[in-house]
């Protein structure tokens, strides 16, 4: 397999947009679900309207389009609006479109995507159900096309109000971070870019000097020792600690000086301590405790994931079923051996777990020492390079899905013995088991396919793997899948 070397990273050159990127990374799973958010501390309304007023408005638009056309509202209309109703209270947030802080038009995107999935789903139901002949077509159309524009101008409404309200920001929480670093500088940054946002920034307070300081000398307004008689001469209402974790002792003695105050107090953990992996808040026994590594499939989106893998085998495999034949047999008469490589592989949470491929090559290694396929390699089999090349030999893997041991989509899994490698070289390598290894992968469609022979290109992958589990939605799957039937032809980093 080669020589392997260990190449040190390159130092973070701006810490504080490294902090600002960890205060943004929000699973994609999380765009879909109701979910509290910076706007929703600002004012309850906003979480109330993306999970009750939403849905009801989207309802009552049927509603009112169904009695203007028709003068009633039949029962199976209400039927629809009944679920639209529901979907809607999952799958659509047009609150995001104005109060994320941000460029709207990815926000914009997703909220269409999901009216879209409302739509798709209200369909199929329809079309399975063969009621969807009730539904007058025009009535649909006409609600697919004016709910989208009531939510959103419902939201731009509620968003100016709720600027014209907050613009006067003296009337605001008066705010200190404890902690000139780059943890705090980044939340300083979010709470001066929140339009509506009740926090008024004084300053920082810090005990190092000017030179280890991560903002500006002139915004450090008091020190430690002095932050308790500070908080009191100018009515601070908030702080937010930022300090590193190693600085426990220094936090113990503030956090017992401030208890002659009245200020509520913050935590901000520090975010370079660990490299998070779906990060959320749960409780133990009403035990609050912060997940730091836990896999996206959850509750509901592990129902969901494995049901799409479900639903994708049975179609895809329906679909392809002459195809595995005819390569089936095309195995057989090249080369002399089993149609069926059956190679043992990491699967979820590390457990062993036995792979199929149609066999691209005369040797079956599944030892202690597996070598990696290269281009031109003489053990390829008359076919098996084509096979390889167009990722035709994955296609048995498919029953490998419906029996759970895979997924259509997750991290590409490795030969054990690579796994055993690789682990001791790569910080977090394992971290990538925390999921059922897939047919294709986040890496595999940005190009981090191949041969692996040297350690920097399986950190790049590992890197796309570790994307994947942060990032994961349904759409990203979807996204994989159309990637990777696009390239899939005319990909030549595969031999």
């Amino acid at each position: 397999m080669g020589v392997v070397k260990l190449k040190a990273k390159p130092p973070t050159q701006d810490p504080v947009a490294d902090a600002e990127k960890m205060i943004h990374r929000v699973p994609w799973t999380a765009r879909f679900a109701p979910r509290s958010s910076d706007i929703e501390n600002v004012s309850p309304i906003i979480g109330l309207t993306k999970s009750l007023i939403d849905p009801v408005v989207v309802a009552a638009i049927l509603f009112l389009l169904a009695h203007v056309r028709e003068g009633e509202v039949t029962g199976f209309v209400f039927c629809v609006a009944v679920m639209a109703l529901l979907l809607s209270g999952y799958l659509l947030d047009g609150s995001n479109v104005f109060f994320r802080g941000r460029a709207p038009v990815k926000d914009l995107f997703y909220f269409l995507l999901g009216w879209a999935l409302i739509l798709f789903t209200l369909a199929t139901i329809g079309y399975i159900s063969g009621y969807a002949e009730l539904m007058d077509p025009v009535l649909f159309i006409q609600w697919a096309l004016l709910t989208p524009v009531v939510v959103l101008a419902m939201h731009g409404l509620i968003y100016w109000v709720f600027r014209r309200v907050a613009s006067n920001k003296a009337a605001g929480l008066t705010t200190i971070i404890v902690g000139a670093n780059a943890s705090g500088q980044a939340l300083a940054n979010q709470i001066t870019r929140q339009p509506l946002s009740k926090l008024q920034l004084l300053g920082f307070c810090d005990d190092r000097s000017a030179v280890r300081l991560s903002v500006p000398d002139s915004s450090v307004l008091t020190n430690l020792a002095d932050l308790p008689e500070f908080v009191r001469k100018h009515n601070v209402a908030r702080i937010y600690i930022t300090l590193s974790m190693t600085s426990q002792p220094r936090t113990l003695e503030l956090l017992d000086a401030l208890k002659d105050t009245t200020v509520s107090i913050y935590f901000v953990p520090d975010m370079f301590v660990f490299d998070f992996i779906q990060a959320s808040f749960d409780e133990v026994g009403g035990i609050p405790v912060i997940s730091l590594c836990e896999s996206p499939f959850q509750g509901v989106s592990g129902i969901t994931k494995r049901a799409s893998d479900i639903v994708l085998s049975v179609a895809i495999l329906a679909f392809i079923w002459p195809f595995l034949l005819i390569i089936a047999l095309a195995v057989k008469m090249t080369s002399p051996g089993p149609v069926i490589f059956v190679q043992r592989r990491y699967g979820l949470d590390g457990r062993e777990i036995k792979v199929y491929k149609f066999r691209s090559m005369a040797v079956l290694e599944d030892g202690g020492s597996v070598t990696q396929a290269i281009r031109g390699d003489s053990r390829l089999t008359p076919i098996g390079g084509f096979l390889r090349r167009t990722s035709l030999d994955e296609l048995p893997q498919f029953f490998n899905v419906l029996q759970g041991r895979m997924s259509v989509v997750g991290p590409r899994p490795h030969a054990s013995t690579h796994n055993e490698l690789y682990r001791k070289l790569i910080k977090g390598y394992m971290v990538r088991h925390k999921v059922r290894p897939g047919i294709t992968g986040w890496a595999q469609v940005n190009g981090a396919r191949g041969e692996t022979d040297t350690l920097e290109k399986m950190e790049r992958r590992i890197e796309f793997d570790l994307l994947y589990l942060r990032n994961w939605s349904i759409w990203l799957d979807l996204k994989v899948i159309f990637r990777t039937v696009v390239i899939m032809l005319g990909d030549r980093s595969a031999y």
